[in-house]
């Protein structure tokens, strides 16, 4: 995905101030600089990146039947939760870039557990928070479809920054980041996945995208969007499809979770996006996604079942 800045969805996005260094995120950077260093997650993120190459040379690649991958996801979806989905007659049913806001690591399982079996959706998203746990490695292996983004998450690089400026306490932990943790920057993997999400679109298939590129913080909020998503629905001719998620930043038994569908934005078809229309189909999709969120959002009353342990289970 090409690194560009990104634009905010929301007035209140635009101030993004450094993260707070609480012993809480210092926890998770640890955990995700282990994540990385784990000899499986990376075996996991080696073969998915192989497959990618081969798909990128149209060669096909090993997955199950979209119709049982979605109903094994429902069924997994509806042990815990109800969902309602709004607009159905907006869910798309030829290949597109099909993009939501992120509150959740459920969000992606929750996607597929409702949308048709085709187009067959690869899921575009962050390689270590798809394999941080093992029944996620199971899930995903065994159903295919993933495209992992190596990169350093926002915690990391507020700890690094730290450092710099003289947090000796984490010197130690920022040096590891740097060495042992994938910075995103590699030309040769963009370039991999970039070819490999153009010959999916192309054969037919979709894409799933988060465009915020990290977890959002607050229901009906969203973080500025990564310009990557238009590019790849430019460069392959096919039109965005918006899906607001609602009710997954905080979970517990038999809450209702709603997907909300857009109509779908159809952008200019440009081999080679020019930055001018860039940046006007990226504020195009942000209006689509203003039209969709909630505009106050009230979490339900009543007894949170559960809630610790879900919300730990989808980490």
């Amino acid at each position: 995905m090409t690194d560009l800045p990104a634009r905010s969805a929301t007035p209140e996005a635009l101030s993004d101030p450094l993260l707070e260094l609480t012993p809480e995120v210092i926890q998770r950077v640890r955990e995700g600089v282990a994540i990385s260093q784990n000899p499986i997650v990376r075996q996991h993120i080696a073969s998915d990146l192989e497959k990618l190459s081969a798909i990128a040379q149209g060669h096909i690649d090993d997955r199950v039947s979209g119709r049982f991958r979605r109903w094994v996801m429902r069924r997994f979806i509806k042990t815990f939760f109800r969902v309602r989905i709004e607009n159905p007659h907006y869910i798309p049913t030829t290949p597109n870039v099909l993009t939501a806001n992120h509150l959740n690591h459920l969000d992606p399982f929750l996607i597929l557990a409702f949308v048709p079996p085709h187009p067959y959706y690869y899921i575009l998203g962050d390689a270590r928070t798809l394999y941080n746990k093992r029944w996620k490695r199971w899930l995903l292996g065994w159903a295919g479809g993933v495209i992992p983004l190596e990169r350093w998450w926002k915690e990391e690089m507020t700890v690094m920054a730290a450092a710099a400026q003289g947090r000796e306490d984490l010197v130690e932990l920022a040096t590891t980041i740097q060495q042992d943790v994938p910075n995103g920057s590699s030309i040769q993997q963009m370039r991999q996945i970039d070819q490999a999400v153009q010959a999916l679109l192309t054969r037919g298939d979709g894409i799933m995208i988060f465009p915020e590129g990290r977890l959002g913080e607050q229901e009906g909020r969203m973080h500025p969007l990564k310009r990557g998503t238009v590019l790849y629905a430019m460069r392959s001719g096919v039109p965005i499809v918006p899906v607001a998620i609602i009710g997954t930043k905080d979970l517990y038994f038999r809450k209702r979770l709603t997907l909300r569908f857009g109509p779908p934005v159809h952008l200019p078809h440009q081999p080679r996006p020019k930055r001018a229309d860039i940046d006007a189909s990226l504020a195009r999709l942000e209006q689509s996604f203003l039209e969709l969120l909630p505009q106050h959002y009230q979490e339900p009353k009543g007894p949170k079942l559960f809630r610790r342990w879900l919300n730990h289970l989808f980490w």
